[in-house]
């Protein structure tokens, strides 16, 4: 099957390192000590945000769906109990640090925040270095019917350790931004932030449904994150989905109808994503406001 490209892949190649042998090889020790995947190698040192656990509840966890355990990091702010709850739904790369650490930002902002391992069952993406073959032998093996059910056991987990699910969302980056379209019609959460999502794509058995199919289906707003200069996302994608969410709004969809999209003009795929060469600072520092007022307006908070 040929390899489609996908925008976590190209957001990195303008930082991909051409150094051969050790250097190389110290590089990948060092980032894989620091906890970020094999494949997002080399990471940038200088804009890698390190959120400390001080005052936080944080670590791995597991929680059982269908006889497996689901592996998951967790954040919550120490000793208490009735928290809002963020699902939050990793890159292509899977729970490495950056997605811990978004979970402590999320944790420092008063949230119980849960980030399920959804690649468990196909394999560890953390260990790839090569990106077609993370594509090939796992993320497109991982289907979308198994994802939302281990969603909904990382809030019944959540909801027997101090989270009130009453008051859940969900956020996610890329590969995950597309979750947090397709979750954001399970009616179990309030909200949704997708950061750069995908909206269209081809239906196969793993993936039958793409959320521009969904938007007559959504149960609760999503605000959609996304770079003007996106070559794998592109602004025409994000227009399909925009009409999308118009016509299930004006037959009466109130979260489609509620939905919204922000765009950075200047900002290309993964801006957030603080690791990699792809990281705007002002885009993703106002994204993230917008996130977390976008959670208050629709009472996750």
């Amino acid at each position: 099957m040929p390899h489609t490209p996908d925008p976590d892949f190209d957001s990195l190649l303008p930082g991909r390192s051409t150094t051969e042998g050790s250097t190389r090889r110290t590089a990948l020790q060092v980032a894989l000590g620091m906890g970020y995947a094999a494949a997002t190698l080399p990471i940038q040192a200088q804009t890698a945000i390190q959120t400390p656990a001080t005052g936080l509840t944080a670590g791995t966890i597991r929680y059982s769906v269908d006889g497996f355990e689901v592996p998951a990091y967790h954040a919550a702010p120490a000793g208490k109990k009735n928290l809002p709850v963020v699902l939050v739904i990793q890159e292509i790369f899977g729970v490495h640090e950056y997605i811990a650490d978004t979970c402590r930002r999320l944790a420092h902002a008063g949230y119980l925040a849960i980030a399920p391992e959804l690649y468990a069952r196909q394999g560890d993406p953390r260990k790839y270095t090569d990106i077609p073959a993370l594509q090939r032998e796992v993320v497109s093996k991982v289907p979308d019917a198994q994802v939302l059910g281990d969603l909904d056991g990382a809030l019944a987990w959540a909801a027997a350790h101090g989270g009130n699910t009453a008051k859940a969302a969900i956020t996610g980056f890329c590969w995950g931004g597309r979750v947090t379209w397709l979750y954001a019609t399970s009616g179990r959460v309030k909200a949704g932030v997708a950061w750069y999502g995908r909206v269209e794509g081809t239906p196969n058995a793993s993936t039958p449904l793409h959320p521009v199919d969904l938007a007559n289906a959504l149960k609760a707003p999503v605000l959609g994150l996304y770079g003007g200069k996106d070559q794998g996302i592109t602004l025409d994608s994000v227009d399909a989905m925009k009409q999308a969410l118009a016509k299930a709004g004006a037959g009466g969809n109130a979260a489609a109808k509620g939905s919204q999209f922000h765009i950075y003009p200047e900002a290309g795929h993964a801006f957030h994503a603080d690791y990699r060469p792809s990281y705007r600072k002002d885009a993703a520092d106002d994204g993230w406001k917008r996130m977390l007022a976008w959670f208050r307006q629709h009472g996750v908070a």
